[in-house]
């Protein structure tokens, strides 16, 4: 501690003996650049919280930064004779994650949970998630903060990525436009995102260490293509680099990735800064485009001036990334001297939360129209999730909320009456185990969040009086998963053999009484579905809906609100199914095998295992069943697709469907527009999603017509051979469809010559 301190005491002195009259403004960046001295340059590109660690205190956060927002993730280094503000990076992406509490003050600094990531892509709405992202930013503003750690953006490779929370889709198109409206809307608040994790950090597993070794073109259409329309589309400020591998070198010092991909070809000039790593290669961080390192320590600074004056680091290089970071502190709210309230408007945020997340919600089942619960007056209500709502996952994704509405009291405000009996039972259980946890060993701290209770097994006894007593029956099943460990298979990815056991029991006993059963799935991941949702009448998947999640879920049990979103990623009917199983940690039965960073040194994604074939890609093409498709959600009402029509352009083609709500309820209906290319070319799944668009909201009999654009950019492969993003010549067939499996309409493209843009031969996989 003493060490750290005397470090930086003698580093700040070196400072003294340089006088400058310059003070960093919006036009004098080169000029400010210029007076530093080597020390200050170190200390600009090295994170500001080093002082908090070396003193052991962090708030209950990696990071911490104590000065000016407690709990915030990180900072940047303030250097006062040259008026360069410190900076506060804090984390997301489901809202503002800082101390709720701070020493000495009797206020509360609450920020709103909103929908996770998974929830906000499957509304497949782009407006709502830019108002989403304006409340986010406001709260990031308001609160003091000047960058949101946001928003989350790998690939869902596995169900099994214990951050796929945070994360929207299998789909890097879907990732891409959310990921871009969500950047959009936190910007417009004059703050800043930091788009992550750079790249394909698809799992937690050994996150620090493990390589992910895949083909170009794979890199290209999947794990890069969202980055890049993020990117092109919302000009985020920062992007943050990813822990692991990729192709062999850390994404933190591979320059094809951060500065021959992301800058030079997508033409990106924000910063790009590390997730939180101690001391890595720092001339090979800095030469390869990585300005900031985060969270900082003086070993870093101390390496970045052994290695200037030895010449291994070239001085002109570490002033690049200075350089940026100037650029990107003039536009930040520490630059302007905003004067925060640290008084957003919660109460409106909330608002928006509970709308948001009925939008995103699926009804994956609904026979015999279970719902909405028209006509019911008295339920019994089953899971111990019912009781004590899931809001969000852990982690650094989670949100320090004021609080969670849980199911129980959204069906209270609802007006409906829950069997008090059973009700009764659980609150019982719940404060028992509770106890028992409280009365144990701690499970892990901030990172694991508040532990999930185990389910509780309900005898057929007591199930079939509620059967007698109750005119419907919900059963929530819950899920937590986050960051630092991948999930498991059994009991997680599928059912346990109590949640198994009571959806069986309940189902026979409503059933026989003639009373519907509906399922609430309160997770933020994919589970085994296929081997058990033939029984109950109504399956919803509510997702993790935020801190107002038991008043949405009611609002659209009963018909308040409808759900329009449709799943963004595969449900498959196994997890062998899908070819990462063959290469995912915590699939294979391993003996002894622990939760946590296991030895696994890398992933092979390379096309003997899946290469591009992943999520619906390989089972469309593939033809093998799922459980649920991409794309799939049902409504409250029906439509229908008619007057397909596509047009080309000088660029690509514009194609536009009308759709009409033919049934009897209000609702909202996405179109997912799906390319099957010509044969001949590059080998190409059967069907890929080029664009998609959302109704308004549709009376009985109302239409209106979806017009989408799709350039030949967006039409184009990866050819290795010619390192070119290339489109065929050909016939292409464009179909609207409401999911990958259910085409409604089609209509004809027709490209006469190859449209082709030449590519860095970058990447190469090292295998």
């Amino acid at each position: 501690m003493r060490k750290a301190i005397l470090t930086i005491c003698v580093l700040l002195g070196s400072v003294g003996t340089v006088t400058a009259q310059v003070k960093l403004q919006t036009n004098n960046v080169d000029e400010v650049l210029k007076a530093m001295t080597l020390e200050e340059k170190a200390m600009l590109v090295v994170g500001g919280n080093r002082q908090i660690a070396a003193a052991g205190d962090n708030n209950g956060m990696i990071g911490g930064h104590a000065q000016r927002v407690p709990g915030a993730a990180g900072a940047t280094q303030a250097i006062p004779r040259l008026d360069i503000p410190s900076t506060v990076l804090t984390d997301g992406p489901a809202g503002v994650r800082i101390n709720p509490k701070r020493d000495n003050d009797t206020n509360t600094y609450f920020c709103t949970g909103f929908p996770v990531g998974t929830a906000l892509a499957c509304t497949w709405n782009t407006q709502l998630v830019e108002e989403v992202g304006k409340c986010i930013g406001n709260e990031v503003l308001e609160y003091g903060c000047d960058v949101l750690l946001a928003p989350g953006m790998n690939i869902h490779r596995s169900p099994l990525c214990g951050r796929n929370f945070e994360y929207y889709s299998e789909d890097p198109l879907v990732t891409g436009k959310i990921a871009a409206a969500y950047v959009r809307g936190v910007q417009s608040q004059g703050v800043g995102t930091s788009v992550k994790h750079f790249a394909a950090n698809s799992q937690e597993t050994n996150r620090m260490g493990v390589d992910e070794v895949m083909s170009q073109r794979a890199l290209r259409e999947i794990y890069l293509k969202g980055f890049e329309i993020a990117v092109r589309e919302a000009a985020p400020w920062t992007v943050m680099s990813s822990y692991n591998r990729l192709n062999g070198p850390f994404t933190q010092e591979n320059g094809e990735l951060l500065t021959t991909i992301l800058r030079d070809e997508w033409g990106f000039d924000g910063i790009v800064m590390t997730d939180w790593t101690g001391l890595r290669n720092t001339a090979a961080q800095i030469q390869a485009g990585n300005d900031l390192m985060e969270p900082g320590n003086d070993s870093q600074i101390k390496d970045i001036i052994e290695k200037v004056k030895s010449g291994v680091l070239k001085e002109s290089d570490l002033d690049i990334c200075v350089k940026r970071i100037l650029q990107y502190l003039v536009k930040t709210p520490a630059f302007r001297a905003y004067q925060y309230t640290n008084k957003p408007d919660l109460k409106a945020h909330a608002e928006v939360t509970r709308r948001s997340a009925t939008e995103g919600m699926v009804l994956l089942k609904n026979e015999g129209q279970a719902l909405p619960m028209d006509g019911t007056k008295t339920i019994s209500v089953f899971g111990i999730t019912s009781y004590d709502f899931i809001a969000g996952g852990t982690g650094s994704g989670d949100v320090n909320k004021a609080y969670t509405i849980d199911l129980m009291q959204g069906l209270s405000e609802a007006g409906l009456k829950v069997n008090a009996k059973l009700s009764d039972l659980y609150k019982s259980y719940q404060n028992y185990q509770q106890c028992l946890t409280a009365a144990g060993p701690a499970r892990g701290g901030w990172f694991w969040g508040k532990a999930v209770l185990p389910e509780m097994a309900v005898s057929r006894p007591i199930i079939n009086v509620q059967a007698q007593e109750s005119d419907l029956a919900i059963i929530t099943i819950g899920r937590q998963a986050g960051e630092g460990s991948d999930r498991q298979v059994d009991g997680d990815f599928t059912l346990t053999d109590v949640e198994r056991q009571l959806i069986t029991d309940v189902c026979n006993a409503f059933h026989l009484a003639k009373k519907p059963v509906v399922v609430v799935l309160n997770m933020g991941n994919v589970i085994e579905t296929a081997s058990w949702k033939s029984m109950p009448d109504a399956i919803l998947l509510a997702w993790q809906p935020g801190q107002e999640g038991g008043y949405s879920v009611a609002d659209v049990l009963t018909g308040k609100a409808y759900p329009s979103g449709k799943l963004t990623m595969t449900w498959p009917d196994n997890l062998t199914d899908l070819p990462s199983s063959a290469n995912f940690p915590n699939v294979r039965p391993t003996a002894g095998r622990r939760r946590g960073n296991e030895k696994v040194e890398f992933q092979d994604y390379t096309k003997h295992v899946e290469g591009i074939d992943v999520g619906y890609r390989y089972f469309t093409t593939s033809k093998k069943p799922v459980s649920y498709p991409f794309g799939f959600g049902l409504s409250y009402t029906t439509f229908s697709y008619s007057k397909p029509v596509v047009k080309a352009t000088k660029d690509g083609l514009t194609a536009s469907v009308t759709v009409t709500n033919t049934g009897k309820r209000a609702g909202k209906e996405v179109v997912e527009l799906y390319v099957s290319a010509p044969g001949g070319g590059l080998e190409k799944p059967a069907r890929e999603l080029k664009a998609f668009a959302k109704t308004r909201e549709l009376q009985p009999n109302q239409s209106e017509t979806l017009t989408m654009k799709v350039s030949l950019y967006d039409l184009a492969s990866y050819n290795e051979g010619t390192q070119a993003w290339e489109t065929a010549p050909g016939k292409y067939t464009i179909g609207f469809g409401a999911n990958v499996e259910d085409i409604r309409a089609t209509a004809p493209y027709n490209l006469s010559k190859q449209y082709a843009v030449k590519c860095h031969d970058v990447m190469r996989p090292d295998m």
